[in-house]
């Protein structure tokens, strides 16, 4: 893409060759790398420093917690910078710098604790690097080319994620690098997985930043009033007023009130510790609203006022994603968390994380992740084909009722060399899950918000696996006597939630 300058203001978007379509996504190659390790290790550097498997839940609260407040605010202010080295670009670097020294320290950790710290800092840096590049596809492709954008992401998506995940695998059994270690110290394997990952990442979003410009303000703004003087919807565009501060208050107070009564029910009926965060997440959200309340009422005009206005008035087709993602991400969420633990369990018949039946395990956890991720990265060429037939919400249906079928299928197969098999499906559901959504949004948020949109979207990725974190732990323990697999059927139901409910977005059309 040429260099953005006001000479060159164009009422509409001009199509963009596919090799700066390529430039434009590499850096998620990295980015996934990023969460690739860390999805595929950290319930294995988790247990290995004592984690017990009830607790691995609660452990990985930090990751969505982080990336609730990140991207939002992030996705707010890169709305509002420019500098001379671009708009999104300075946080993708930012991030990626931030992202590589966690990813160092991460399989470095002497404690528990410390690894659940770094798991927050690692998941915070990759937030600030990956919000900024889901607007950057909305801001630099006409509509007529997002799908396929967004499509090229999950390319990146799926061939980062397989480098990542079996990087721990190809040490051990092919570079013959030790799997094992004794108690309470990581692999060397899953160490050096973890140095390479972090050249990868850096490397990879460099390349973007090196390879790519961006459009101006101005232009921005001209391809915004050319969006608004077309054809579309009003209630698409056009943005409600403010919520007024009675509404702030009285909402604000109203989710204080639960909260602070889910702390009181909590502790009265001695239930999961758990759910102490998620009544707090509530309790705090409240408060929140109230802040913006009293803020509101002095004509007070910031960052916490403006994101939160924001989220009250998305658009009807947002709305309809936000209920899409909730049981997409659950689904996802339960299989990152309690995969290794059930295959470990289950097709390897072991919870002893000194064993060498538990390293073979937890590494073909590894593979199986790359086997998904492979076959989302070839399946991310398909999305545009299929959806330009059948249509996006179709398509993305059809994607999450593979996803089921995949999930169910590791709890139905008991030959743990078969488990790939299953996997196809989840592939096909994961290179729409993070591609199909974000196509279907950018057409339906204004130009100039897409940042903030897409970080408040984000909010519908977290919410979810809060309450994954805070409760699955506890159905596990209630309902089927601590075996984790059964989180994975439970994702399985999950995907057909979702698949239903993506038929039902109310999409906008340009």
């Amino acid at each position: 893409m040429s260099s953005a300058t006001p000479e060159l203001i164009h009422a509409h978007r001009p199509r963009l060759s596919g090799l700066a379509i390529w430039n434009m996504c590499v850096g998620f190659f990295g980015i996934q790398i990023g969460f690739g390790l860390q999805n595929a290790n950290t319930s294995r550097i988790f247990q290995t420093l004592g984690a017990e498997v009830d607790a691995l839940a609660i452990l990985w609260i930090a990751a969505p917690l982080t990336g609730l407040l990140v991207q939002p605010i992030i996705g707010h202010f890169s709305d509002r910078t420019w500098t001379r080295f671009g708009r999104r670009r300075p946080y993708f670097m930012v991030g990626a710098i931030l992202t590589t020294l966690a990813l160092i320290a991460m399989p470095n950790s002497p404690s528990l604790w410390f690894a659940a710290a770094m798991l927050w800092i690692m998941d915070a840096s990759i937030n600030i690097t990956m919000e900024p590049f889901r607007a950057f596809v909305g801001d630099n492709l006409p509509e007529e080319q997002r799908t396929a954008g967004y499509a090229m992401q999950s390319f990146f998506i799926g061939a980062g994620a397989v480098f990542a995940s079996v990087l721990p695998w190809l040490l051990s059994n092919v570079f013959g690098v030790v799997s094992t270690a004794e108690a309470g110290v990581v692999p060397l394997s899953v160490k050096i997985a973890f140095y390479v990952g972090a050249i990868g990442l850096f490397a990879a979003v460099l390349w973007t930043v090196l390879s790519t410009r961006e459009y101006s303000p101005e232009q921005i703004a001209a391809f915004e009033r050319a969006r608004l003087g077309g054809a579309a919807p009003v209630d698409d565009v056009a943005e409600p007023p403010a919520k007024s501060v009675r509404g702030w208050l009285g909402a604000g107070l109203g989710c204080a009130v639960a909260g602070l009564l889910g702390f009181v029910l909590i502790g009265a009926l001695d239930l999961e510790k758990e759910l102490l965060i998620l009544a707090g997440f509530v309790a705090g959200f409240g408060l929140l609203m109230i802040a913006v309340g009293m803020m509101q009422r002095r004509g007070m005009t910031n960052a916490a006022t403006e994101i939160l206005n924001d989220i009250f008035r998305m658009p009807a087709t947002m709305r309809g994603l936000a209920v899409v993602q909730f049981f997409s991400w659950f689904a996802l969420f339960a299989m990152w968390i309690y995969a290794t633990a059930a295959v470990t369990s289950v097709h390897y018949g072991t919870t002893d994380t000194t064993s060498a039946a538990y390293a073979e395990g937890a590494d073909w956890v590894g593979v199986l992740m790359g086997v998904y991720n492979g076959v989302a990265a070839l399946a991310a060429f398909a999305l545009p084909v299929v959806a330009k037939r059948i249509g996006r919400k179709a398509t993305h249906a059809v994607m999450l009722l593979l996803g089921a079928v995949g999930l169910f299928g590791v709890f139905a197969i008991r030959d743990p060399g078969l488990l790939w098999l299953p996997m196809i499906g989840v592939g096909f559901a994961w290179a729409s899950i993070v591609s199909m959504p974000y196509a279907i949004l950018s057409a339906a948020v204004p130009d100039r918000k897409m940042g903030v949109y897409m970080g408040v979207f984000n909010i519908f990725i977290v919410v979810p696996q809060l309450l994954a974190a805070t409760v699955l732990g506890l159905i596990l323990r209630s309902l089927f006597d601590g075996q984790a697999i059964w989180a994975l059927v439970l994702g399985a139901v999950s995907f057909v939630l979702a698949a239903i409910s993506a038929l039902l977005v109310r999409e906008h059309r340009a």
